[in-house]
């Protein structure tokens, strides 16, 4: 079985932000020789996610607020006592979860027409990573 490893790192600017990691992912594929497998995409912080959907800018503005009508920015969160102001983000990262499989066939991603692998960025404004994993034969 081969594997690669590699780590993206990003510089958010933004409290919360998405990164279109498709084409990333697909050049590590490529780069891991790995035919048949699989590509694990996975955020290395709690306060992140990773989702596989379409890139649509209406969808992402859905999405944003869907996230923020389940959990809403503010300063109720029990969280908060340790001195952050990121409870919100903590619970955004479990509705989005952080990570997901991605199959490899035939050395290139096989994804669906519209999808599209993103990170979401929930508590940004700092330097942050994702950990990709591509195995397979």
């Amino acid at each position: 079985m081969k594997t690669l490893t590699e780590y993206l790192w990003f510089e958010t600017k933004e409290r919360r932000e998405l990164v279109r990691l498709t084409d990333t992912v697909a050049s590590l594929v490529e780069k891991s020789g790995v035919r048949e497998g699989f590509a694990l995409v996975s955020a290395m912080h709690i306060t992140a996610g990773v989702f596989v959907n379409d890139d649509e800018p209406g969808l992402h503005e859905d999405i944003w607020r869907w996230l923020q009508h389940l959990a809403p920015h503010g300063p109720e969160y029990l969280h908060h006592r340790t001195g952050e102001d990121n409870g919100d983000a903590h619970l955004k990262s479990m509705l989005v979860h952080h990570q997901v499989m991605v199959p490899v066939t035939k050395g290139a991603l096989d994804l669906g027409p519209w999808q599209q692998v993103f990170y979401a960025e929930f508590d940004g404004r700092r330097r942050k990573r994702v950990i990709v994993k591509v195995m397979g034969d």
